[in-house]
């Protein structure tokens, strides 16, 4: 085939020679004649090769070849799923605009009222838009109008809109118009490992797409290090006030940011955005900081920052996947694992300035996990072995919100004429017509709807303010605005969960890369100065963390299992083989064989995909599987539940892609827990989950959403104030419990993968031992491992930490006497304390809250009490015990936060150098305490 951009209209042809774009990309070339050709097409190409051109260029010349009474109404539809990407967009298409007198414009959720009333009286020829703003356009009747004339719909990014609700309720919005008008579909997406899925998602029921797949043009080279920590990383660390190997870490940042012209550098979560800001900005490095919680003109300031080469490097999150234009980019730095092969190439395809030009990306790692995992995802990249998109399917809520806004369309309308509208939409190719009305039935409960005895749907007095309340599928979490009181800038926004748990006054953390103090919280604002402090606590964003694939995790395993089938060959023998095998330095793959060689060296089984083993050390039970987040979230429930059952007690529970950390009541072996494991019948998997998930914050959190979302609780109702128990009494055995359960399922389980992870262990595939605490086991969980404050606190954090606890309160309570108690603060309470009533020496330390624990010691003197009663009674006596052996050591162990007799007892019973150590085992064990407090029961 010749050039394709003869194919195109003269005045498009002389305007591409303008622009000096004389010859077509590889995508270019193989894209436009099947747009051209009319039908519906799935473009998939990588970032950087002329993919949104393919697209518009055709886009163009449909409306170049139209005369003035054809191009009434909006013609085409270009619908992206970030406002930044319709920004983007339109500076892009003004020049175009302009050079073809054409009409383009852009609508979403900041468009002034002034601006929508002229696009509904003169409508443009192309309009930009988000999916939420379709849904507002169809309820308008002058838009809905002028959209029936619609020739083309073209959805950017379609891949990431395929595997959210937003793309579902989109869906339905396309059957919606199609209702209307017939008009093509052109889908852009990234490369996926499941094409034909997202094929039938975008063309709908019935429909097919043609897939026009485009092969990586640009050769990728990627290079995974785990830096080493020189002597220059020490003094480094100290003025970071981190770890030296933290230092290291952004020493090794710092130097490929000089080698380069231009660099972004990709973390995976916004408070590793903001701590990677903080700490360049104490080494006066200039870098510039991009995250969803910023505000839109801190975003575009650091947009341009960098696109203007004010800054040269660029630290962000998910959000610069997505193509937004910031210029040209040298190289890409990945902070940690990617975690998923199509989140690396996404990432990495942004580099290079033109097409055919090698990518080229470093991928720092933290530890040797994190190391063999950005191995196998680089190998996979290389294979081309991406992950599926996981479409949902069969929403409730997303349905319930599209019945609500075609009866608002339409007025009255036929239930039959609503079913048959949605199953069109490809997430419900499969809905039956029985789980169609249970959903139309609880909208007329929720008196959103009225449906007449002929089968007629029709809108009541509530239904439009419902629907404007919930255009998005987005979940309604509160935000609250930070404000800096010195200047009266916005500077962006915190989730409720952070200000509910962290933000009192006078409290310190860090936001846009620079620390604040709050000065003031009111019922939807922060009010915060600027600070200079290090012990900043970063923005904490629930279930941010993105999941490791089960196939990555297990390819993990099979490295950890090749290096330990080697580890009796000579290191530098293995070293060679995986320096050849995957695209790391030696000191890293050293680095990793030293790691499985400890292992090995002690006698310890070394966990793989091949092999389970489950840990003992004292009430900590170390489960080591190598199966992903979701798998060990999984088990790691099924087990939780068995045990609590087996002790009536909570048990605590914290995973990571390799490791399932159990804390116990009471100890229990290793043996016991692997048999299990090993008897667990896969068919008790689902059943068992949804039964434990009833009493989970995290079934509570979905309830409220999805009910939100069919109008049976109000946007503003207080998600604390609503108790489990009434929320379970309401909607058990609604659709809407249904879809709240089925959105865990989806997002943060794997059902199908632990089944046959159980079914390995019980054929024999996948064997279980048993043992004590090893090296690997005792590896885990740095992941999340704060870049603000150091693993090994500095000494600084470590006098903090004793100056509060000094000050803090305790209520000392004679256990013989049972007469005297007496509140003072930590650092008044006597080496030794004595009650000066019996002169006995056991007297409990309990926390200020725990005065009802002195009350039922008193009442158990006199009477039996309850077995609760009686558990409680018992932890006041091992707590008088601890400090009738050690003293105020003991007092400031229990004064500690989450610290209770058994926590305190290890801390106290730990060898160590000096006084600091004992403050240092201290701050951990805290931190153990607020990762894994939601766990507990």
């Amino acid at each position: 085939m010749g050039n394709v951009f003869e194919l195109l209209d003269p005045r498009i042809r002389e305007a591409l020679s303008e622009l000096g774009m004389t010859e077509p990309t590889g995508t270019q070339q193989k894209a436009i004649p099947a747009i051209l050709s009319g039908g519906h097409v799935l473009l998939i190409a990588p970032t950087g090769t002329g993919k949104t051109e393919s697209a518009l260029l055709p886009a163009f010349d449909l409306l170049m070849r139209m005369s003035s009474e054809e191009r009434e109404g909006i013609k085409v539809l270009y619908i992206t799923p970030l406002r930044a990407l319709n920004r983007d967009m339109m500076k892009r298409m003004r020049w175009w605009a302009g050079r073809l007198d054409l009409n383009i414009d852009v609508r979403h959720g900041d468009t002034t009222t002034h601006e929508r009333r002229r696009q509904a009286l003169k409508p443009p020829d192309i309009l930009i838009t988000t999916p939420e703003t379709v849904q507002a356009m169809l309820m308008g009747s002058r838009m809905r109008e002028n959209l029936k004339s619609l020739a083309m719909v073209i959805v950017d990014e379609v891949h990431e809109l395929a595997s959210s609700k937003r793309g579902t309720q989109m869906a339905i919005a396309l059957e919606r118009l199609g209702r209307y008008t017939e008009f093509r579909r052109i889908g852009l997406s990234a490369t996926v490992g499941t094409p034909g899925e997202v094929a039938k998602f975008l063309a709908g029921t019935g429909r097919e797409a043609q897939i026009v797949e485009v092969k990586l043009a640009k050769s990728l080279d990627f290079h995974v290090t785990y830096p080493e920590t020189i002597d220059s990383d020490k003094p480094l660390s100290k003025k970071l006030l981190t770890d030296p190997d933290i230092a290291a870490q952004i020493r090794t940042m710092i130097d490929l940011i000089k080698r380069n012209r231009s660099t972004l550098m990709f973390v995976n979560t916004r408070q590793s955005a903001e701590a990677i800001g903080a700490r360049f900005r104490k080494l006066d490095q200039a870098i510039a900081v991009h995250h969803g919680s910023l505000s839109k003109e801190a975003r575009i300031e650091a947009e341009d920052s960098f696109k203007d080469g004010k800054v040269n490097a660029l630290v962000c999150t998910s959000s610069m996947e997505l193509g937004i234009d910031i210029g040209d980019i040298d190289h890409v730095i990945q902070y940690m694992s990617p975690r998923e092969v199509s989140r690396l190439l996404q990432r990495v395809g942004r580099a290079g300035h033109s097409i055919g030009e090698t990518s080229s990306g470093t991928i720092i790692t933290i530890n040797e996990d994190d190391s063999a995992e950005a191995w196998a995802i680089c190998r996979r990249a290389s294979a081309g072995q991406i992950e599926n998109i996981n479409l949902y399917k069969k929403s409730y809520d997303a349905l319930a919100n599209q019945i609500c806004a075609m009866a608002l369309e339409y007025g009255d309308i036929s239930a039959t004429y609503v079913y048959e509208t949605v199953c069109k939409a490809y997430p419900y190719a499969q809905l039956s017509r029985k789980e169609f009305d249970r959903v139309l039935q609880q909208l007329v409960e929720e008196r959103l709807i009225f449906l007449s005895p002929e089968g007629l749907i029709g809108r009541k007095a509530k239904t439009r303010t419902y629907m404007y309340e919930n255009l998005s599928m987005i979940p309604d979490e509160k935000r609250f605005d930070v404000y800096d009181v010195i200047t009266g800038r916005m500077i962006g926004t915190l989730d409720e969960a952070f200000v509910v748990n962290f933000a009192d006054v006078g409290a310190i953390f860090i936001t846009k890369g620079e620390m604040w103090r709050i000065v003031e919280v009111t019922e939807d604002r922060v009010r915060v100065e600027p600070i200079e402090n290090p012990q900043g606590e970063v923005p904490s964003w629930t279930g941010e963390e993105i999941p490791v694939p089960f196939s990555v995790a297990m390819e993990v395993g099979a490295i950890r299992r090749t290096v330990a089938e080697m580890a009796g060959s000579p290191e530098a023998d293995i070293v060679r083989y995986l320096t050849s095998a995957y695209p790391t330095d030696e000191a890293t793959a050293r680095s990793y064989v030293r790691y499985v060689k400890k292992q090995v060296a002690g006698n310890y089984p070394v966990p793989s995909d091949q092999l389970v083993t489950v840990e003992e050390e004292e009430r900590t039970i170390m489960i080591n599987a190598c199966f992903g987040h979701k798998v060990n979230e999984t088990l790691g429930r099924v087990v939780t539940a068995l045990l609590a059952s087996r002790f009536g007690g909570g048990v605590a529970m914290e995973i990571d892609p390799y490791r399932i950390k159990l804390e116990l009541p009471k100890r229990i072996r290793a043996a016991d827990v692997a048999k299990m494991i090993a008897d667990l019948e896969p068919i008790f998997v689902e059943p068992i989950i949804e039964k434990t998930l009833k009493n989970t914050l995290l079934l509570k959190w979905k309830m409220v959403h999805v009910a939100r979302k069919f109008g049976a609780l109000s946007r503003d109702v207080d998600y604390e104030r609503i108790s489990m128990e009434k929320l379970l009494n309401v909607f058990e055995g609604t659709p809407m419990y249904e879809e709240a359960v089925n959105e865990i399922l989806h997002d943060k389980l794997d059902i199908d993968n632990a089944i046959k992870v159980l079914e390995k262990i019980r054929s024999g595939e996948i064997k279980v031992l048993t043992g004590r605490l090893s090296p690997i086991g005792d590896a885990g969980f740095t992941g999340g491992r704060e870049l603000m404050a150091p693993e090994s606190a500095d000494r600084s954090i470590v006098l903090a930490l004793k100056e509060r606890i000094m000050n803090d309160h305790v209520i000392l309570f004679c256990l013989n006497c049972k007469q005297f108690s007496s509140k003072r603060k930590v650092k008044d309470v006597e080496e030794r304390p004595v009650c000066p009533l019996c002169n006995s020496r056991l007297i409990a330390a309990l926390k200020p809250w725990e005065k009802e624990e002195a009350d039922l010691v008193k009442k158990a003197a006199k009477n039996k009490l309850a077995e609760p009663e009686m558990v409680k009674v018992k932890r006041v006596y091992r707590n008088g015990n601890l400090v009738l052996s050690h003293g105020r050591v003991a007092v400031i162990a229990l004064a500690s936060r989450g610290l209770g007799p058994e926590s305190a007892s290890r801390v106290i019973g730990r060898q160590r150098e000096d006084e600091e150590d004992f403050y240092r085992d201290i701050l951990k064990a805290e931190r153990d305490y607020v990762r894994t407090r939601r766990f507990w029961a």
